[in-house]
């Protein structure tokens, strides 16, 4: 029986932890969205959270680390449309493939503005290699897309579609400088630039 009762106990313990660790991380998701990356310390969200700043450090050492496992909740998400998108595809073009991605990259963007502000306003290094990791992922996955479906050239090279990921973001990140809805003509112009960068490999 006491053992039981300790097991209980410790159950009980870590449920609230990983109660008070989602509660973090949603309130700097509401932070990040409502008032931008600088407003979003740590003492504001654990005020946002209902957390004395005392207590926060139980949780996360420092506001980079709910930054951090904030942006992998957004990278799966992002991973998995993607991967969805790809598995049933609907592009018959380099251009349509194109358009998809950005598209998609931007619809998610729109809805959870704080994974833009984690994206483009965070420049920690952690954010960083979170987000250089993402691009290498995603980047060989459309790579063997295109080439799979012939949309584009065989000998197009990884490094092609790895450096057309990095032009996107910082266009990206040029679009929702110029508007929090991301400017439509910024984006429309990475399309441009990215699809006949590619096409080139034709």
């Amino acid at each position: 029986m006491p053992a039981n009762r300790q097991q209980k106990r410790t159950s009980g313990v870590q449920r609230r932890g990983q109660e008070r660790r989602k509660a973090i991380i949603d309130a700097a998701e509401s932070l990040l969205a409502e008032q931008g990356y600088e407003a979003a310390t740590l003492k504001a969200i654990g005020e946002r959270a209902g957390i004395p700043t005392a207590s926060m450090y139980h949780y996360f050492p420092d506001r980079h680390q709910v930054e951090a496992e904030l942006l992998r909740r957004h990278t799966a998400e992002l991973d998995a449309l993607i991967t969805a998108t790809l598995d049933e595809p609907e592009a018959q073009t380099l251009r349509e493939a194109v358009d998809v991605v950005i598209d998609l990259l931007r619809d998610y963007y729109r809805a959870n503005p704080s994974c833009t502000q984690l994206w483009f306003a965070g420049r920690h290094q952690i954010l960083v290699d979170l987000v250089e990791a993402f691009d290498e992922v995603q980047a060989e996955r459309l790579w063997r897309h295109l080439v799979d479906r012939g949309l584009a050239s065989a000998d197009t090279p990884l490094l092609a579609v790895q450096l057309s990921f990095e032009v996107g973001n910082r266009l990206f990140d040029v679009a929702f400088r110029r508007s929090p809805d991301g400017d439509d003509t910024t984006i429309d112009e990475a399309r441009r630039l990215i699809t006949a960068y590619l096409e080139s490999y034709a």
